[in-house]
């Protein structure tokens, strides 16, 4: 019974993905919702990133002991620079590292 429910699990996640890779195919959508998912991305990164950086416990902390906030603005600026990601993701983890290390 386990290997039914998990092949109808399968087909259903690839239908449901393959009817929005279908219906964006012949489907033109207006302007000003192309423009509005042009903006998913950017969300749906912030939703994963921000509580993160800023709520590692659960408990907001803004303080330079949490080593995720400097580490974050950190990959920010060389984001801003280089416009690399294998940069960011070595000097925000650099950071980071050190940091935790630092202060324990």
């Amino acid at each position: 019974m386990i290997w039914v429910t998990m092949f109808a699990a399968g087909l259903l996640t690839f239908l449901m993905r393959l009817s929005f890779i279908w219906l964006f195919g012949r489907l033109e959508l207006p302007g000003w919702l192309m423009r509005a998912l042009s903006y998913v991305p950017v969300a749906v990164f912030c939703a994963i990133i921000f509580p993160e950086v800023l709520a590692p416990g659960g408990e907001l902390s803004l303080a330079f002991s949490n080593p995720r906030l400097p580490a974050a603005m950190a990959a920010v600026l060389v984001a801003w620079k280089t416009h690399n990601v294998v940069w960011v993701v070595t000097v925000g983890m650099g950071v980071l590292w050190l940091l935790s290390f630092w202060f324990g």
